[in-house]
């Protein structure tokens, strides 16, 4: 049961149920913003905790991306202090023939123990901290070694021999 007013004005008046009257042009404007305004304030709030867990996702990440670096360079010294221990072996065994020579060798398996010793201590952190470092201060080293290191990879892909491939047609050979 509804009565309608077909004035002058542009507004339709409706009568609900209960009795009270709306207006379905005008006046329902300000419900409109309202509604508008709950709704964007519904969206910045998501935007945010959309922020929030995508910082936290990334934080995390980084986290375990930095914990598996730091178990790499760990499991990096072991392999350094085994290849010092090689190379006392090979120098005891040089020894004989001349102790000159395995003094040498024995200088370099204590210079690479340190080196393990040294990356024991540091975290990826530290270490890249370290090579930035080293950029600053020897860019044109650092720059000679990326030539050199790309010329080398640029010779090696040239000279590869191409895989041949069995022909795509019936009768090509």
């Amino acid at each position: 049961m509804s009565n309608q007013d077909f004035g002058h004005g542009s507004s339709t008046t409706f009568q609900s149920e209960g009795g009270e009257n709306s207006r379905t042009s005008n006046g329902n404007q300000g419900s409109r913003e309202e509604a508008f305004s709950r709704a964007s304030e519904m969206a910045r709030e998501a935007a945010e905790q959309a922020k929030r867990a995508a910082a936290q996702t990334a934080s995390t990440v980084t986290q375990n991306v930095k914990e598996l670096l730091d178990k790499q360079i760990g499991t990096g010294a072991t392999v350094a202090r085994h290849f010092a221990s090689s190379v006392r072996s090979a120098a005891d065994d040089v020894a004989k023939d001349s102790p000159m020579m395995a003094g040498f060798v024995r200088s370099f398996a204590d210079a690479v123990d340190g080196y393990a010793a040294g990356l024991d201590e540091r975290t990826a952190d530290q270490l890249l901290g370290t090579a930035s470092d080293f950029t600053k201060r020897e860019p044109a080293l650092v720059f000679g070694i990326a030539a050199v290191a790309g010329f080398l990879a640029f010779r090696t892909f040239k000279t590869a021999q191409p895989v041949a491939s069995p022909p795509m047609q019936p009768g090509q050979s």
